[in-house]
C-alpha cells in the first residue's frame, strides 16, 4: 500500500513578479524543503496581475517538478493562507526611480496590514513567514503585529541583500573574491538608517586558509569605511533603480 506525505503548504504574495518568479522553481524542485516533500503552491496577486500569474502556473506545470503536488492562482489572501505552512511576502509597493526607502512605508503599511490580519485569521498556528517586500524590517512589523494568534519568533525579515553589498564593496576595495570575506554585519533597520559594520568581526580568508582582521587590513582605509562605504551600502538599492529604472 502506497503512503502518501501530505503536502507543505507555501504561499507566495507578489508571485508574478520578477522575485516570485525567480523563486517558483527553487521551491517546486525540492531545493528548499528537500525533495521528499510535497509542494502545494498558493500563488497571491492583485486582479490586474492575475493573468500573467496564470502564465507562471503553465510554466510550473510543464516543467514537471516532481515534487510539485498544487498550484493555486488567487487574488485572496484568505484563499491563498488558509492553512499555509510558510509565507514568502514577496508583493509590495515598487519603488520608484527617486523614492527613499521611507517613502514606501506609508504605501506598503496598508498592503502589510491586510496580509498580517490574512494569516492570523486562517494561517496554520506554526506558520513560518519571511518578507522580503522593502522596507522589509518595517513591513515585518505591521504584518505580525496584525496577527496575534502567530508567534513573534515565527516572523523573519530578509536583510541579506544589504549583507551582500556591504561583502562586495569590501572585496572590491581590498581586490579580492567575496567569498574570502566573512562576518560583515548591517546593524539597524533595513533602510537608509542601516549601518554596515565591516570592522567589528569581520575578516579575510587568506591564499594559506587563515584568517585576517578587516580592521587590520582596512586600517589606512578608515576615512573609506566609516563615509563612502557607509553611505553606498545604504543607498545602493536606490542607485541601482536611478540606473535600471526599476527594482
Amino acid at each position: 500500500m502506497m503512503h502518501h506525505r501530505s503536502s507543505t503548504k507555501v504561499a507566495i504574495s507578489g508571485a508574478a513578479g520578477n522575485i516570485g518568479y525567480a523563486l517558483l522553481p527553487l521551491i517546486a524542485s525540492g531545493y528548499v524543503f528537500g525533495d521528499t516533500v510535497p509542494i502545494e503552491l498558493r500563488l497571491l496577486e492583485i486582479p490586474h496581475a492575475l493573468k500573467s500569474l496564470t502564465g507562471v502556473k503553465m510554466e510550473l506545470e510543464d516543467s514537471a517538478y516532481p515534487c510539485l503536488s498544487n498550484v493555486l492562482c488567487t487574488a485572496d489572501p484568505l484563499e491563498a493562507f488558509d492553512n499555509a505552512d510558510c509565507i514568502i511576502l514577496v508583493g509590495g509597493f515598487p519603488r520608484k526611480k527617486g523614492m527613499a526607502r521611507n517613502d514606501l512605508i506609508q504605501a506598503n503599511t496598508k498592503i502589510f496590514t491586510e496580509m498580517g490580519a490574512a494569516i492570523d485569521e486562517v494561517a496554520s498556528p506554526n506558520v513560518k513567514v519571511l518578507v522580503v517586500a522593502n522596507p522589509a524590517n518595517t513591513n515585518c512589523l505591521v504584518a505580525l503585529n496584525e496577527a496575534s494568534n502567530i508567534p513573534t519568533k515565527n516572523f523573519c525579515a530578509l536583510s541579506f541583500l544589504d549583507h551582500q553589498r556591504a561583502k562586495a564593496q569590501i572585496a572590491k576595495r581590498l581586490g579580492v573574491s567575496t567569498a574570502r570575506v566573512k562576518n560583515v554585519i548591517i546593524w539597524g533597520n533595513h533602510s537608509e538608517t542601516q549601518y554596515p559594520d565591516p570592522l567589528t568581526d569581520g575578516y579575510c580568508i587568506r591564499d594559506d586558509g587563515s584568517e585576517i582582521p578587516l580592521v587590520s587590513l582596512l586600517k589606512n582605509d578608515i576615512e573609506w569605511v566609516t563615509n563612502d562605504f557607509i553611505s553606498i551600502v545604504q543607498n545602493r538599492g536606490k542607485s541601482v533603480i536611478e540606473v535600471r529604472g526599476n527594482s
